[in-house]
């Protein structure tokens, strides 16, 4: 079977800053993206999890597969919102099946 190369872009950031971050990211021409729950983890900060936290407290994942010429749109649409708050962004190279849909 036939794989193309993409890039996995991973973004963690706090929970209230989902919206902005999908935001800049469909401005930027992003058309897809996942995001996950994160449960807890342990940083500069030290360890923390999102037990006993209420209402959208906490952190997300926000995890993108694209084309390698998008990469660098989507790290300063990305970049832009997660300068000024608690986030990662990672990338990785990967490869996917069905080329068409990133």
């Amino acid at each position: 079977m036939q794989t193309h190369k993409a890039k996995r872009v991973e973004i963690i950031i706090e929970a209230p800053m989902e919206k902005r971050l999908t935001d800049a990211l469909k401005q930027a021409g992003v058309t897809g993206f996942t995001i996950l729950p994160v449960l807890g983890g342990s940083g500069r900060s030290g360890h923390w999890t999102r037990e006993g936290q209420v209402g959208r407290s906490g952190m997300v994942a926000v995890i993108c597969l694209i084309r390698p010429e998008r990469l660098d749109q989507l790290l300063e649409a990305a970049f832009a919102v997660v300068e000024r708050h608690i986030g990662v962004v990672s990338v990785t190279d990967c490869e996917v099946l069905r080329a068409e849909r990133f």
